[in-house]
C-alpha cells in the first residue's frame, strides 16, 4: 500500500448536520474544520486496470489528530502499519520486518491524505468541484495541482454530511475504493496515540 495512495489512504469524519443540504465541496470543509480527531474502520480494495481484476480486499482500523497525526492499520488479509506523528511517517511491514521512515511532507503533500488529515487550505494542493450524485452519496473531486502527485484524483462520496467512500484513481490507472465506518469524531485520544517503536530486530530504511 502506497503511503500517498492510501495514505490513501485513507479517510474518515464527522460534520455537523446542517439545517439544509449543502453539497460535497461544502461538506468537506466543514469536516476540515469542524473535526480535529476521529477514530474509525476501513475496508479497501485496488481493482487493476484494464483486466477488471481486484486484488484482495484490505480491512482495518484508522485514527487522527490534526495537523497531520494519524495511524492507518491494515489487519486483514496481511498487517501493515502506517504512523505519522506528524512530523515523520513510519510505514511496517511485519511481513518483511521493516520500517520505511520518510519526512511527512515526502509523504503527504498533495495526497489524498492531505485533504483527510491535514489543516492546510484545500485550494493550495487541489482543485475541488462538485459531482454528480451516485449510489445516494453526494459526490466531489480532489484534483491535485502538481503534476507529480502520483494519483490523478480522487472522488470522495458523503452521506449524512459524512465522507464514507473514496475513489482514488493512481497514475497507473488503477481505482481503489475506500469504504469508511464506524466513525467517532473528535474523541479522547491518548498521548501516545500516533507513536511507535520497531519490534527488535526490525530494519529501519529512511528515504530521502
Amino acid at each position: 500500500m502506497r503511503i500517498k495512495y492510501f495514505s490513501a489512504a485513507v479517510a474518515l469524519s464527522l460534520a455537523p448536520v446542517f439545517a439544509w443540504a449543502a453539497d460535497a465541496p461544502a461538506q468537506l470543509q466543514q469536516f476540515v474544520s469542524t473535526v480535529q480527531s476521529a477514530t474509525g474502520q476501513f475496508t479497501q480494495q485496488t481493482e487493476t486496470a484494464g483486466q477488471g481484476r481486484a486484488k484482495a480486499p484490505q480491512q482495518g482500523d484508522f485514527s487522527f489528530q490534526r495537523p497531520g497525526k494519524f495511524k492507518w492499520h491494515v489487519k486483514q488479509p496481511y498487517e501493515q502499519l502506517v504512523v505519522s506523528d506528524g512530523t515523520r511517517v513510519l510505514q511496517y511491514d511485519p511481513d518483511l520486518a521493516q520500517v520505511t521512515e520518510r519526512s511527512i511532507d515526502q509523504s503527504i503533500g498533495t495526497s489524498p491524505a492531505a485533504i483527510l488529515f491535514g489543516s492546510g487550505s484545500l485550494d493550495e494542493a487541489f482543485e475541488v468541484t462538485a459531482r454528480p450524485d451516485a449510489d445516494q452519496l453526494q459526490w466531489l473531486r480532489a484534483v491535485p495541482r502538481s503534476s507529480d502527485a502520483g494519483f490523478k484524483h480522487v472522488d470522495i462520496g458523503f452521506r449524512n454530511n459524512l465522507p464514507v467512500r473514496l475513489l482514488l484513481l493512481d497514475a497507473f490507472g488503477q481505482t481503489t475504493r475506500i469504504d469508511l465506518s464506524n466513525i467517532q469524531p473528535n474523541p479522547g485520544l491518548p498521548a501516545n496515540a500516533f507513536q511507535f517503536t520497531p519490534p527488535p530486530g526490525v530494519d529501519t530504511v529512511k528515504m530521502q
